[in-house]
C-alpha cells in the first residue's frame, strides 16, 4: 500500500512515519511537506534514502501541486497532519490557520476524490471541544461533545472536520477522523511546553508558565498516538470520529516542576507569565470508543514516557539547538 502522509517533517507526522515504515515495512511513505518554520528536514534523515520512502516539498493548498502527486503515486490512503497548530501564533495571525487547515484539507479531499484513495484521514485535536471546568473532574469529551472552540486554531480544525464529514455524506467519501490529547516525545518543536521547558531548564533560563499554571491537560505519547491512527486506518468504520486519549491528566505547573526535578534544576527559574488570550482550563478525552471498537489502549505510562521524552532531548540537542539558532533552515533554502 502506498500512503500520502502530509505534513509529516513535523512532529507528530515524522513519528508516524517511523513507526509505519517499521510496522509496515511492504508499504510506500510519500511525505508531502510545505516546510514551514514548524518542519524540519532534518527530522526525516533516519528515511529519506530508503526505496519506500519519497519526500515532495509543496503546499497543501497548490491544487496543481497536490493533482499532480496524487497523480503519480495513485495513494490508496492519505493521513492528513499538515496544519498550522500553535494557539499563541494563531491568536496573532489567524489567516494561515484558515487557510492551511481548512482550505488545504479540501484541496487534499478533492485531489482523493479525483484519483479514487480509499481512505482519507484527518488528524485532529480535541481542542475542538473547548475547555472543561477544573472542578468537575468526572466530565470528559467524548465524540458527541459539542464542538466548542476557544481560538483561532481550534476553530480552524473543527471547520476541517466538518468538511471532512460533510465530503463523506455528499460524496461518499471515505473519511475517518481522529481527535487527539497533547502529545508529547521525540522531535516536538520547542516552542510547545514540554521541549520549551526542557530545552530552558538546560540553558538555566526561565520557564515561562502562562497564568496560575492550573491548566490541565491529558498527555499522550506520540507512539501511541501513533497506533492508534494504524488502528483506525485498518479497520475503523469510515464517517466516524474517534478520541483518543492518554487517561492522564496533569497540570502544567506539575509538568514543569517534574521536568526541573528530572533535570536537577531549581523551581527558581519558574516565570508565572501574563495569561494566553481565551486561555482553556482543562481538556480530557473519553477514548472509550477506539477501545470498544478497534481495541486500542494507550501503553505508554506517563512516568516512563517524560523520562524517555526528556531523555531524548538531552541526548539530541544537536536537533533542537539548530532550531533555536535558526541553522535547521539552511537545509530547506534552495529546494
Amino acid at each position: 500500500m502506498t500512503i500520502l502522509v502530509t505534513g509529516g517533517a513535523g512532529f507528530i507526522g515524522s513519528n508516524f512515519i517511523f513507526y509505519w515504515l517499521r510496522e509496515h515495512p511492504g508499504d510506500r511513505i510519500v511525505c508531502v511537506d510545505k516546510l514551514t518554520y514548524a518542519g524540519n528536514l532534518q527530522t526525516l534523515r533516519p528515511v529519506l534514502g530508503r526505496e519506500n520512502f519519497r519526500f515532495v516539498r509543496a503546499d497543501i493548498c497548490d491544487r496543481a501541486a497536490m493533482d499532480a502527486v496524487f497523480g503519480e503515486e495513485q495513494p490508496e490512503a492519505v493521513v492528513n497532519f499538515a496544519a498550522e497548530s500553535h494557539v499563541d501564533r494563531s491568536i496573532a495571525d489567524p489567516g494561515v490557520f484558515l487557510m492551511t487547515n481548512i482550505i488545504g484539507t479540501g484541496v487534499l479531499m478533492d485531489a482523493g476524490r479525483k484519483h479514487g484513495i480509499r481512505r482519507f484521514h484527518q488528524v485532529s485535536t480535541d481542542e475542538v471541544y473547548g475547555d472543561l471546568p477544573l472542578d468537575r473532574p468526572e466530565l470528559l469529551f467524548t465524540e458527541e461533545t459539542p464542538l466548542h472552540t476557544s481560538s483561532p486554531y481550534s476553530s480552524a480544525k473543527a471547520g476541517a472536520d466538518l468538511l471532512a464529514l460533510s465530503y463523506h455524506r455528499t460524496y461518499g467519501f471515505p473519511v475517518t477522523i481522529s481527535r487527539c490529547s497533547n502529545n508529547y516525545g521525540p522531535y516536538q518543536f520547542p516552542e510547545k511546553l514540554i521541549p520549551l521547558m526542557i530545552s530552558r531548564a538546560l540553558a538555566g533560563e526561565k520557564l515561562p508558565v502562562y497564568g496560575d499554571g492550573l491548566n490541565v491537560r491529558d498527555w499522550l505519547y506520540v507512539e501511541d498516538h501513533c497506533r492508534a491512527i494504524d488502528r483506525i486506518l485498518t479497520d475503523g468504520r469510515v464517517g466516524e470520529v474517534y478520541n483518543v486519549g492518554g487517561h492522564n491528566e496533569m497540570r502544567n505547573i506539575d509538568i514543569v516542576r517534574l521536568i526541573l526535578r528530572e533535570l536537577d534544576r531549581p523551581e527558581s527559574l519558574i516565570a508565572h507569565v501574563e495569561d494566553r488570550k481565551g486561555h482553556d482550563r482543562r481538556y480530557a478525552i473519553d477514548p472509550a470508543k477506539i477501545h470498544r471498537e478497534l481495541g486500542w489502549l494507550p501503553e505508554t505510562h506517563f512516568a516512563d514516557g517524560i523520562v524517555r521524552t526528556i531523555r531524548w532531548y538531552v541526548e539530541h540537542r544537536d536537533w533542537w539547538e539548530a532550531i533555536l539558532s535558526g541553522a535547521y533552515r539552511a537545509e530547506t533554502e534552495g529546494m
